[in-house]
């Protein structure tokens, strides 16, 4: 049975493989060809298109196909989307240590001041 996801969890769900971090930061510098996306990893073709299924499920790499060449591209909204969430929660970490080291500073007992 398919369940809905989230676009954010399946973001995440993608970005888990390191195979697939790898494709993301190769497409980060441009459009390529699956076949040169392919190059440099140690799996079979099979392999790198289902990575790229799975990549394009999550909204994160769109291809298309002319000819008989399939050209693979970042969809940097999916990133912008992830990255937003990463940093609000960052966001929140910081302000939370900022209010503890606050507090460390008004309770310090004064023979440390």
């Amino acid at each position: 049975m398919l369940q809905y996801q989230e676009p954010l969890d399946l973001a995440f769900q993608a970005l888990s493989d390191p195979t697939r971090r790898r494709m993301v930061e190769r497409l980060s510098a441009g459009p390529v060809s699956v076949s040169q996306l392919a190059e440099p990893l140690p799996m079979s073709m099979s392999a790198v298109m289902q990575h790229l299924k799975i990549l394009e499920a999550a909204g994160l790499v769109r291809s298309e196909k002319v000819g008989r060449v399939r050209t693979c591209r970042v969809e940097p909204e999916a990133l912008t989307a992830a990255e937003r969430w990463l940093n609000a929660r960052r966001l929140s970490v910081e302000r939370s240590l900022d209010r503890l080291g606050a507090f460390l500073d008004e309770t310090k007992p004064e023979e440390e001041m």
